[in-house]
């Protein structure tokens, strides 16, 4: 599986994109018209440990939802991503067994150097 989780109006996610250009063998899905399904998600969360790693804790609907004073569980924050794409990290990178999340330099880096 090659797919790359985005969000197409991110100037972030666009500049990514463009610096591990040439992509073309991947899937590109771009989250606010297509969310990740929960089967994806689960198997996400199998590969980095938990539905945390892969949860935006930057997102704006985090601090206006009061998610900030909460004390949230796994399955909290796979709900949360679920029902709202912005609290999924993006990109989001699927290569193969590979998996890369965020926009890190050295997430950036070392995916370069992996896909």
């Amino acid at each position: 599986m090659k797919r790359i989780y985005h969000l197409s109006s991110c100037s972030t996610n666009q500049r990514i994109l463009k610096e591990l250009a040439p992509l073309s063998e991947f899937e590109f899905i771009d989250i606010k018209h297509d969310n990740i399904d929960p089967q994806t998600l689960d198997w996400l969360k199998d590969k980095v440990g938990s539905y945390e790693v892969l949860f935006s804790k930057k997102a704006l609907k985090y601090r206006s939802l009061g998610l900030d004073k909460m004390q949230l569980t796994e399955s909290d924050f796979r709900k949360h991503i679920l029902e709202e794409y912005t609290f999924l990290k993006r990109p989001f990178i699927i290569s193969g067994e590979n998996v890369f999340i965020g926009n890190a330099k050295n997430t950036i880096a070392e995916a370069k150097t992996k896909i």
